[in-house]
């Protein structure tokens, strides 16, 4: 009995160690998610979302697009598009596009999540809108992160391939530059505090003379201490007829106030939210009275089903035993994964929206998901169990749950989908062969 309750307190700090390890760690992960799902994404998601767009003119016509051509681009960056293997307009782009390279310049903020194809978009504007001739920088475009300025600098030299005139300079700490000099690179990728001294301390850049600003990832933005602060002092510098771009996946009220601080008059893309349907989906859940009963009941869940590839989501990196991997690591995971080298993956929520895989026969949910205040995460859940039952065909979803309250949290996740999800009995093999079958 004393050996049990030394486990139980060892079991509950670790929780707790956990528990205040993710909260510190939020930011790090926003980051991080972001990255792997640039890193892991090989061609645009065929998203079903619907575009929702406000104009700031409600009189002014709605242009979009259903081919590159019709933006009447300049040949060399046409080439760079086609090279990059975009062959028509994604669903953010139809509509982005026009009004990005519409002139006179129109502000926009847009909603976008990782594969839909929009720092493609803003990136052919920054392109479109730079004339060569002139040497000195005419677009800024911040990240919070270096790995993520890096990542947007690729892109720009891909699409910018037959468009050898137009230079590129990054602004990130440890890019020292002479004091006093001037930048005649024509566009500038960084992060906000690096950008805001090359703008103010340094003068390396005359903000005066920009004309497309663009704020990337607005949502991991904020949630890093003094990014918000430092965009919005390099937005003040700006003149009145810069182009102000906005992006961010999501859109909470904290990041909403952002946006309109930044970017003013805009137009604003949003995407409707996805459709709740779970009906090619057969959902189960398995009642274990603890974590090494689920273990269990794991094990005998896999040795009963003839699985073409699975994947098993875990509340914490820990769980998952990914903890001590780099952004590059769990992306080459991904990678054999999604190459079907790998048939089970044991993630965390990083990659609840990030992988297309047609092989994914089985979700299970080895801890259901739940948000900071320990409610049900209903959209991370419809996410999840969405990985399987994809391309209309059938899925299967397995959830665990080993306490009362996850037994509250799969009630309220069966309450807002109104779909009821059976009870499965994983000693008896015969049924778990037949449902998955």
């Amino acid at each position: 009995m004393a050996t049990d309750s030394w486990a139980q307190a060892v079991d509950e700090q670790e929780a707790a160690a956990e528990s205040v390890n993710i909260k510190l760690d939020n930011t790090k992960d926003k980051a991080a998610q972001s990255l792997l799902n640039k890193l892991i994404r090989n061609n645009l998601v065929n998203t079903t979302n619907q575009v929702e767009v406000l104009q700031k003119d409600p009189n002014s016509p709605l242009y979009s697009v259903k081919s590159f051509e019709e933006l009447r681009l300049k040949p060399q960056l046409l080439q760079g598009v086609y090279a990059m293997g975009f062959n028509r307009p994604s669903k953010i782009q139809e509509t982005a596009l026009p009004m990005m390279l519409a002139e006179p310049p129109q502000n926009l903020i847009a909603q976008s999540q990782s594969g839909t194809g929009k720092t493609a978009a803003f990136v052919l504007a920054m392109l479109s809108h730079v004339d060569p001739n002139n040497k000195y920088p005419q677009c800024l475009c911040v990240s919070p992160t270096y790995e993520l300025a890096l990542q947007t600098g690729k892109v720009i030299e891909q699409m910018g391939k037959y468009y050898p005139e137009v230079k590129l300079v990054y602004a990130i700490r440890g890019n020292k530059l002479q004091r006093g000099m001037k930048l005649q690179e024509h566009i500038v990728i960084g992060t906000p505090g690096t950008m805001l001294d090359w703008c103010s301390k340094f003068k390396f850049i005359d903000p005066k003379k920009i004309k497309v600003f663009v704020l990337d990832e607005a949502d991991v933005m904020i949630a890093t201490q003094g990014h918000q602060d430092q965009s919005i002092r390099i937005q003040r510098m700006l003149p009145k007829s810069c182009q102000m771009l906005l992006f961010s996946a999501t859109f909470e009220e904290s990041v909403w106030n952002f946006a309109q601080r930044i970017v003013p008059d805009p137009n604003i893309i949003k995407l409707k939210r996805e459709e709740e349907t779970l009906d090619t989906i057969k959902q189960y859940y398995v009642l274990c009275n603890c974590k090494e009963e689920k273990f269990q009941a794991l094990c005998n869940i896999y040795g009963a089903i003839t699985i073409a590839q699975a994947m098993i989501f875990c509340h914490t990196r820990k769980t998952a035993g990914c903890g001590e991997m780099q952004v590059e690591q769990r992306a080459a995971v991904i990678e054999r994964f999604r190459d079907g080298k790998e048939k089970v993956l044991v993630t965390t929520n990083v990659c609840a929206r990030g992988i297309d895989v047609e092989q994914v026969s089985v979700v299970i949910n080895f801890d259901l998901p739940v948000d900071k205040d320990g409610n049900p995460d209903n959209e991370t859940y419809l996410h999840r169990i969405g990985r399987t039952g994809r391309f209309g065909k059938r899925g299967l979803a397995i959830n665990m749950v080993d306490s009362k309250m996850s037994m509250n949290i799969l009630h309220r996740i069966q309450e807002h989908f109104n779909k009821k999800i059976e009870k499965l009995d994983t000693d008896d093999l015969d049924e778990i062969e037949k449902i998955a079958s």
